[in-house]
């Protein structure tokens, strides 16, 4: 599904996108528990059970973390006003993110910010992630302080890139180029010009660093 032309998308289509993009994130885990569930069907065998359970708690506990994530981070968490403890952020972040290839550094006070704040800094760690498709390190740190902070996120690892059209996609006048999979990067601009925030993307051998201020 492609975005409309212009340079503002239209609140259906980016809802409409934003939906499939969250589709796309829990479509191999909860695939995972459906096939689970089909070897504890067609297998009497304890280790093929065995097998099948595991992948099951693993898948569940991995759609869990990801629909946490995914409530805050793209959806209304709450009524319009509504401010979100910076812990709760970090709660989140580290079940979706953080792995056995991926750690998180979280240097941000604790606090409660508005929501389209801690929206924002969510969305940067995204595509912070996807900057170390291998593995690495991800380093969310503060810029200024109070009501108007901004953020840096930094991503370390060995084979740390620039996603592809990155900077365009982080764009608000490229509504036109908006698709499912490049629907976060610009919803993530939306979100740093509501906060009156611009997003920079920086990149150098192994480390990108997003920086909204």
């Amino acid at each position: 599904m492609s975005g409309t032309s212009g340079s503002a998308l239209d609140a259906l289509d980016l809802a409409a996108l934003l939906c499939s993009r969250v589709c796309h994130d829990l479509i191999n885990p909860v695939g995972a528990i459906v096939n689970g569930l089909e070897v504890m069907d067609s297998s009497n065998k304890a280790e093929d059970r065995e097998f099948a359970l595991d992948l099951i708690r693993k898948s569940a506990s991995s759609t869990s973390a990801r629909l946490q994530f995914c409530r805050i981070a793209y959806g209304a968490a709450g009524s319009a006003g509504t401010q979100i403890d910076l812990g709760e952020a970090q709660k989140v972040a580290r079940g979706h993110l953080q792995d056995d290839r991926t750690a998180l550094t979280w240097n941000m006070p604790h606090m409660l910010m508005a929501k389209n704040r801690v929206k924002l800094l969510l969305n940067m760690l995204v595509i912070a992630q996807q900057s170390i498709p291998r593995g690495g390190e991800l380093i969310a740190d503060p810029v200024g302080e109070g009501d108007t902070m901004g953020f840096r996120v930094r991503a370390a690892g060995q084979y740390a890139r620039e996603p592809q059209h990155l900077v365009e996609q982080l764009s608000v006048e490229n509504a036109a180029s908006v698709t499912a999979h490049a629907v976060q990067p610009h919803y993530t601009a939306l979100l740093a010009q509501a906060c009156g925030l611009s997003v920079a993307v920086a990149s150098e051998p192994g480390a990108v660093t997003i920086t909204a201020s």
